[in-house]
């Protein structure tokens, strides 16, 4: 039996939510205190437990963008289609507003200067829903249905390069090539979540919100089919081994190394693979706290209310953190603040440095890795 859709909160979705933001957590803190001549995806230098702390994570971002499109198409219990259109472009216009400034300048940074600029998380998920702020006056399966088409085929545009584009090669690393999009002697633009597949995500997260106008029991099996068909398609693709990654997994030293490398997919962008991989379990989750959300568990839930609220806190406290732990380890603590200074100079190995700097010698990392 369906049911009109309710404007309500859903706490199996909180839950998810704020155990994936708490999650997060763990990959930022890597980010200000690991160490940074290793990328943890680089499987010829990284250890297991390494490369576990950024796989781990990798859950966080798809959850993220897949649920934000779910509690989007919950909110037409209450909203018209031009209401819900109008706020999902208003409020994306606001996640970049607040990416390019107080998250650059006072989550990743500690400045103002503008001399390296990441366009990550909050930039994609703005744009995202502007674009289902387009979408949603289409009907709800053709914007799965479009979200499904970005997801699935995205990977046939890796061939295609910024650099073989000419002029146009700043939008295309904006839309599915991570890279630089602005190189200057004063400043430096780097976009690293392409926005073509975390759109597709955000669609059919959205398609995903009219499962909970379905009785109980429905909803709980659907979630488990969708789950457990992505998780199927997930080890199928991978194990097939052709399309849905631009990095083959290979046999590695060990078959523990061999089992990580079919785990390595790539994140930049969000491949096929990458995706399924990610999505899957995260709706294992969903599915199993339909029912009933653990009591330890609850405050997990509390965080997922206030997603952007925690994650600006905690990208700031754990940055003041590391200048505070910097200062007394080194007496100086002047690159968590500057951008384009050396990060590892004459201070001893304690690698907490600007985020920005970081983030994007990251990126630049696992796309050379997978490269290579």
């Amino acid at each position: 039996m369906t049911e009109p859709l309710r404007p309500r909160r859903i706490e199996s979705i909180d839950l998810l939510r704020g155990l994936v933001m708490i999650l997060m957590a763990l990959d930022h803190t890597r980010e200000y205190f690991g160490a940074t001549a290793i990328s943890p995806t680089d499987l010829t230098r990284a250890s297991a437990a390494l490369f576990m702390t950024r796989w781990i994570t990798h859950i966080c971002a798809p959850t993220f963008f897949f649920l934000t499109g779910t509690s989007a198409c919950l909110t037409l219990g209450r909203r018209t289609i031009p209401q819900l259109s109008r706020l999902l472009v208003t409020r994306g216009a606001w996640l970049i507003v607040l990416e390019l400034t107080i998250v650059r300048c006072f989550g990743y940074q500690f400045n103002v200067d503008y001399r390296v600029t990441m366009l990550v998380v909050l930039w994609a998920l703005g744009w995202a829903m502007i674009a289902l702020g387009l979408l949603v006056h289409l009907p709800v399966a053709a914007i799965t249905a479009v979200g499904a088409a970005l997801v699935a085929l995205h990977n046939l545009l890796d061939p295609i390069r910024a650099a073989s584009l000419g002029a146009l090669a700043p939008f295309w690393t904006i839309l599915h090539a991570p890279g630089i999009v602005v190189a200057t002697p004063a400043s430096t633009v780097f976009a690293a979540y392409p926005l073509v597949p975390w759109i597709g995500v955000t669609a059919v997260g959205f398609g995903l919100g009219r499962l909970y106008a379905l009785a109980d029991d429905r909803r709980r099996r659907a979630l488990l089919r969708i789950a457990n068909a992505a998780i199927a398609g997930f080890i199928v693709l991978r194990l097939v081994n052709v399309y849905g990654d631009p990095s083959p997994w290979t046999a590695q030293r060990s078959p523990l190394f061999s089992v990580l490398s079919f785990l390595n997919t790539t994140k930049y962008p969000p491949s096929l693979l990458f995706l399924l991989m990610t999505l899957g379990p995260a709706l294992l989750i969903l599915w199993m706290a339909d029912a009933r959300t653990p009591a330890v568990l609850k405050p997990a839930a509390v965080v997922g209310k206030v997603p952007l609220f925690y994650f600006v806190l905690h990208l700031s406290l754990i940055h003041l953190f590391a200048v505070v732990v910097c200062y007394a380890r080194y007496g100086t603590a002047h690159r968590l603040h500057r951008v384009g200074d050396r990060c590892d100079g004459d201070v001893p190995v304690m690698p907490v440095v600007c985020a920005g700097e970081r983030a994007a010698r990251r990126v630049v990392v696992e796309l050379l890795v997978k490269a290579g």
